[in-house]
């Protein structure tokens, strides 16, 4: 019988319920229209901005909700409408690309929810394969930032990309005061380390409980499911979780282990609490 404690679902996307050819599964899809005949709530919650998750879910996508941007924005999936977002404001992006320019590190601005797949960069001298890559990947819409002239006007984030040095990546994370930084491994190479800075409210797990409040749902009614190291206030924030088996070594000694992305791990996780007809 049905967990009737359980009132939403939540699942990272890349690397969790998207498998390595970023496609969803036949068992995850069956898990999905399930939940909503059964009246569950289902979000994604992804670092991507709405763009770029635009390219890998189709608008009939069976979800209600949508976290994105590592919850700067949260969107109805259904009535296809903006319910929430977040940015920094002008004054802090200036001040923290100093500090970004000063130590040589390789960054974008992006512009505000929901332009925020357009972007300024700084390229700084050092070798950084990742972060070229993504430029390239968003050709149409970066620009190169001119420190002398720019404007630094309110942005979404700011995405800085790092080599797999985690030494560098806090020391440079020591820098910054009363704003949130959170590490993502890169999505595009897999290695590199991202530091994804917003406004010091903004997380996944901010955009969960935001939700929770809007559609009155009690964060002890939750399940999530997650890949990496931002979904960890995620993780932390719902009543129940787990990481797919392709995460981290040291995540998943920390929660409870499913199936890996490429065994259909968020039906696992579910599968737990759930009895799937």
């Amino acid at each position: 019988m049905t967990d009737q404690n359980i009132k939403m679902t939540i699942t990272d996307l890349d690397g969790t319920l998207l498998n390595n050819n970023r496609e969803v599964s036949l068992v995850d899809m069956k898990s999905l229209f399930w939940l909503g005949e059964n009246n569950i709530t289902r979000v994604i919650a992804t670092g991507r901005n709405f763009f770029s998750l635009k390219k890998v879910l189709k608008d009939n996508f069976p979800i209600d909700y949508l976290i994105f941007s590592s919850g700067a924005g949260v969107y109805n999936w259904k009535k296809q409408t903006l319910m929430h977002s977040q940015y920094l404001p002008d004054f802090e992006v200036k001040q923290i690309s100093k500090i970004l320019i000063e130590h040589q590190v390789d960054f974008m601005i992006h512009e505000m929810i929901p332009e925020n797949h357009r972007f300024v960069f700084h390229r700084s001298e050092n070798h950084n394969p990742d972060f070229e890559r993504r430029i390239q990947v968003y050709k149409d819409f970066a620009f190169e930032l001119n420190p002398e002239t720019e404007k630094y006007d309110h942005a979404c984030q700011i995405i800085a990309v790092f080599p797999n040095n985690l030494d560098l990546f806090e020391n440079i994370q020591q820098k910054f005061k009363d704003i949130k930084i959170i590490r993502t491994t890169s999505p595009l190479d897999g290695d590199s380390i991202w530091m994804e800075i917003f406004p010091k409210i903004v997380s996944k797990a901010y955009g969960i409980d935001w939700l929770c409040n809007e559609l009155q749902i009690n964060p002890e009614n939750t399940i999530s499911v997650g890949n990496d190291y931002n979904d960890i206030d995620m993780l932390e924030y719902t009543a129940r979780k787990f990481v797919v088996n392709n995460s981290p070594a040291d995540l998943k000694e920390r929660f409870p282990v499913c199936k890996s992305n490429q065994e259909s791990g968020f039906t696992d996780a579910l599968d737990r609490y759930l009895d799937f007809i």
